[in-house]
């Protein structure tokens, strides 16, 4: 008898069974197959998965990333034919051809390859995102700059304006559109939320924000810079002629068998246009509660305080802090058949099934006030505010909150409790802010070392002393600090992924009478502290004692006020 993925995950110590179970739950609630159920939880490598299903199907497990495929087997199968089928040829076995795949019950593409191949076709199995690398290495994007443009010298190449200003076919071959893609497909491939491209006197500059630090790429040639930028305007649709002011623009496309939304900004600068790509994965983007990282005392508390049926729930921090990730979780988790939520957005990020998403046009006079004013004749249960950036969209939050709806709101403070003083600077009273705010969170992003190279690390006290920590605290907790190494997993950096640190206020009595006799930040500050609320740098430390980020990535997140 076969035995099932979970035990075979179980057996080679991939797995624990109390993951199995919280897997089961999640496969039974979301309508998925165990084996993604376990990599969105993250309790498991999606590797790990496909090996596993290659032992319970008993075939064999092919691993793209280590081994270089040699060009004849490559050319046996055809690019359109490998692209529409997603296989990758990688090896001949006596007269078989053996291709790899990441669904093991697809018969119908196995018989297919043998008709249009004419030969045996025996499989192995590929996790879905070795395949489309595989895909870009050897058949979309093969070969570095020099290889898409053609190399030769600089006068063997010409780009005009006719070379992609279409959409036709001969368009779409020429070797600037090639070259776009492969900055994005990379992109991806590094797991990047931002491209930079950075028009300096004698370069073009490339640079890749991977959790949430710059890391620059190899540079394009200077000559490319024009073809490059007018290409992106393109595709965002901008208008090509203006150069003297800022443009935002949007590009949807499809790669590595994914749709992936492009945000994109134009800044007029001294030697031309610095452009800035925020990919914004779809598949990735919408991610559950758990998954977010919060500490357990505190997901229990987010958790009761977006059930209640009205006040407002803000969420603060800077540009790229993950306000919106946490947003969206939050809906995702009420989102049901019998609660109306609708959203005001600028943009809209990730679209939400069940859910009414209405976009802020300022062009047209469409904006966050005026979308609140008319959310509220469509009688929604949830609303939320993309941001409250003016005193007229916070008037109407809180007149939304205080007739019964639960409004959902970022803004732009360092941390919780200064988000009540920054609603009282913009002129909302305080009764109001008092009454209407049931919780502020304050959060940041903090990297996370990568799981397959850390190692233990002794401290100095001086690094303890900076997180507030003793060499006493550590032989209490029992716990091993880690530090990073650098690998291939990692790109060598020793971090991989990031993860949210939070600080929940939950306004209690006391701290509403500090809101209405507008008291300082300092003052609420302390007086969560003391009613339970743990700091950012705090939160912080927890992940540090659990073996997951470093003393550095904690002072470079937080501040030292914290202590």
């Amino acid at each position: 008898m076969k035995k099932s993925l979970g035990q075979i995950l179980l057996e080679k110590g991939w797995v624990t069974e109390d993951q199995i179970k919280k897997a089961l739950e999640y496969q039974n609630a979301n309508q998925c197959k165990i084996g993604e159920a376990l990599v969105k939880l993250e309790s498991c490598k999606q590797e790990h998965v496909t090996r596993g299903l290659a032992i319970h199907f008993q075939l064999p497990f092919a691993n793209l990333t280590k081994h270089t495929i040699p060009q004849d087997l490559i050319d046996r199968v055809p690019k359109d034919v490998a692209l529409e089928h997603k296989i990758v040829p990688v090896a001949q076995k006596g007269k078989s051809l053996i291709i790899a795949m990441s669904d093991p019950l697809d018969f119908f593409t196995l018989d297919n390859l043998r008709f249009i191949l004419n030969t045996e076709v025996d499989c192995a199995l590929a996790s879905p995102e070795a395949v489309e690398q595989a895909l870009d290495d050897y058949y979309r994007l093969a070969g570095n700059y020099d290889d898409v443009i053609g190399g030769g010298q600089d006068e063997d190449i010409e780009f005009g304006r006719e070379d992609f200003a279409g959409d036709d076919n001969d368009a779409n071959e020429a070797p600037v559109i090639k070259l776009v893609h492969m900055l994005i497909s990379n992109a991806l491939k590094a797991r990047a939320s931002d491209i930079h491209i950075e028009p300096m006197e004698k370069e073009l500059k490339v640079r890749y924000r991977i959790d949430g630090v710059c890391v620059p790429q190899e540079s394009p040639p200077k000559k490319l810079q024009g073809p490059i930028l007018s290409r992106i305007k393109i595709m965002s649709r901008m208008d090509m002629a203006e150069k003297r002011r800022p443009q935002d623009g949007r590009i949807k496309i499809r790669l590595q068998g994914r749709e992936i939304d492009l945000r994109v900004s134009a800044l007029p600068a001294v030697y031309g246009e610095s452009v800035v790509m925020r990919i914004l994965d779809k598949e990735k983007g919408l991610v559950d509660l758990p998954v977010l990282g919060f500490h357990e005392s505190d997901l229990d508390r987010f958790n009761r305080i977006i059930k209640k049926p009205n006040g407002i729930f803000l969420v603060t921090g800077p540009t790229g802090s993950g306000k919106t990730t946490t947003l969206y979780a939050a809906l995702k988790q009420l989102n049901r058949p019998d609660v109306k939520i609708i959203t005001a957005e600028h943009p809209i990020e990730y679209n939400i099934a069940g859910i009414n998403q209405a976009e802020v046009r300022h062009e047209i006079g469409l904006d966050f006030s005026r979308i609140l004013r008319a959310m509220m004749r469509q009688a929604p249960n949830i609303i939320l505010v993309g941001e409250i950036r003016d005193r007229e969209t916070a008037d109407i939050a809180i007149q939304a909150a205080l007739t019964g709806h639960l409004v959902f709101s970022t803004l732009h403070t360092n941390d919780a409790p200064s988000a009540i003083t920054r609603l009282i600077d913009m002129g909302v009273k305080p009764f109001l802010v008092a009454s209407a705010i049931m919780a502020i969170m304050g959060q940041r992003l903090i990297r996370q070392l990568c799981v397959e190279c850390k190692r233990p690390y002794d401290p100095t006290d001086v690094e303890l002393r900076q997180v507030g920590l003793t060499r006493d605290d550590l032989m209490a907790a029992g716990v091993q600090i880690m530090e990073p190494v650098g690998c291939d997993t990692c790109g060598q950096k020793g971090y991989h992924g990031r993860k949210g640190i939070y600080e929940l206020m939950e306004m209690s009595t006391d701290l509403r009478d500090m809101t209405f006799a507008t008291k300082p930040t300092m003052e609420l500050r302390a007086k969560a502290i003391s009613e339970g609320m743990a700091s950012l740098q705090q939160d912080a430390v927890r992940k540090l004692l659990g073996g997951h980020t470093t003393f550095e990535e904690i002072l470079r997140v937080t501040h030292q006020a914290d202590l």
